[in-house]
């Protein structure tokens, strides 16, 4: 039996300056070909796909590509056009298939297509037919459409935040083996919900997100029902389709699959306005608390910021509260500026250099602050991290400088910014 195997993930801020190109691919990992099966295979979506297949039948994987870029502004055309061409081609090449697999973001926007999603699945349609099965996988962030809906015979979407990729593709694996076997025939209906809102609520694991959620996992325990997955489109995506939605799967009940759509969207309806409520404080007041906390580690988050959100990551809000109240415990921020870390490299490990650091990506929502730093440590590269599905990333060259109790980790590229534990032990800090 032989299956098409692709992704391609990217969570496009249509207000981020910064385009999202092959490079910006080749940060997170762009494969072609058996180089997926060696890097993906126990790992993310594809991982997930893959290992539900080996373990239950004798199979020949037909790998495409593989790409995922993150979060940053639209993809420029020739990125697109990439991705399609290699897409048709590998098919095309790939002979006789019995099914594909392809995992998806769902909220990709490139110049002058904003669902490329559908666009890249009509693409599929068009090379392997009407007749293949074809499921898909996507982000619970994802913007579903009714194009995208159109062209598959199933999908099913994250149920957690923190993500959980690798079991979203044993979900899709399992779905595709039953429809290959014949003992599966999915029904799809859909609901678009007319909502978008901040991500402060977004967390499954409380709140109002955790109650709709439950929902669906409860809704999944009865007879006939698939998948329900519900999808909370990320804010940042600014397209004419754009908002909530949810699907569910059911084994050929139509009439319950739309029920259950309508149960499912009536519920994100009614909890609108606790999935609007604001819990964030000022940044005065967040630096404020964070000096008066007891002994331990205290996170800031600047969401308006978060490279996973498609930001630049050069706010420079949090770093002038902290040099403005003078803080004495240990700070850490990150910063990404390849201007700055040009800078600190010339001035060398233990210079003293004064510099305009971040604001600079995205002057609309931040400006420079100037700084007078120590250098305090140069390095930088593919750091080895186990996230998203990946083994590494690459930040470019990185520096640390130091303005008082103050560790700025500038990075060259965004990637991850300073996001997790392996940045920051990199540079001989431990966060214990």
């Amino acid at each position: 039996m032989r299956i098409a195997i692709a992704s391609y993930g990217q969570e496009t801020s249509s207000f981020s300056p910064v385009p999202t190109t092959l490079e910006t691919y080749e940060l997170y990992g762009l494969f072609e070909g058996e180089q997926i099966l060696d890097k993906c295979r126990e790992v993310g979506a594809i991982g997930g796909f893959m290992q539900t297949f080996d373990a239950e039948l004798a199979w020949v994987p037909v790998p495409i590509i593989h790409g995922w870029a993150g979060a940053s502004g639209p993809l420029t055309a020739e990125t697109l056009h990439h991705f399609a061409k290699k897409i048709a081609d590998g098919l095309k090449a790939a002979g006789p298939l019995d099914a594909m697999y392809f995992a998806l973001h769902g909220a990709a926007v490139a110049d002058g297509v904003h669902d490329t999603e559908a666009y890249l699945l009509y693409i599929v349609r068009q090379v392997i037919g009407e007749e293949v099965p074809l499921v898909i996988s996507l982000d619970h962030h994802a913007n579903l459409t009714q194009a995208m809906v159109a062209q598959v015979d199933a999908l099913v979407g994250h149920r957690t935040q923190p993500h959980d990729q690798y079991e979203t593709g044993v979900l899709a694996g399992r779905l595709l083996l039953g429809i290959l076997r014949e003992q599966l025939e999915p029904v799809m209906a859909w609901r678009k919900i007319p909502l978008i809102t901040h991500q402060e609520q977004f967390l499954t694991a409380h709140g109002p997100m955790k109650a709709w959620f439950d929902l669906a996992r409860e809704m999944e325990t009865r007879p006939g029902v698939l998948s329900t997955s519900n999808f909370p489109m990320q804010p940042w995506l600014d397209v004419p389709e754009g908002g909530w939605a949810t699907a569910v799967v059911t084994n050929g009940d139509e009439a319950l699959a739309e029920k259950l759509a309508d149960e499912l969207a009536d519920r994100a309806w009614a909890l609108r306005e606790e999935f609007c409520r604001l819990d964030s404080i000022s940044p005065q007041e967040a630096v404020r608390r964070a000096q008066e906390a007891e002994k331990g580690l205290v996170i800031l988050s600047d969401t308006g910021d978060s490279v996973f959100g498609g930001a630049t990551g050069d706010s420079t809000t949090i770093l002038a509260e902290l040099v403005r109240q003078e803080v004495s415990s240990l700070a850490l921020v990150p910063m990404v500026d390849p201007e700055t870390v040009v800078a600190a490299v010339a001035t060398g490990v233990g210079g003293t250099l004064t510099v305009m650091v971040g604001g600079k990506l995205d002057p609309n929502f931040g400006t420079p602050l100037e700084l007078t730093a120590e250098v305090v440590a140069i390095g930088g590269g593919r750091f080895a991290v186990n996230m998203l599905g990946f083994e590494s990333f690459d930040l470019g060259q990185a520096v640390l400088l130091a303005v008082g109790a103050i560790r700025i980790l500038v990075t060259e590229k965004r990637g991850i910014g300073g996001n997790h534990p392996s940045v920051y032990e990199h540079f001989d800090i431990d966060l214990a």
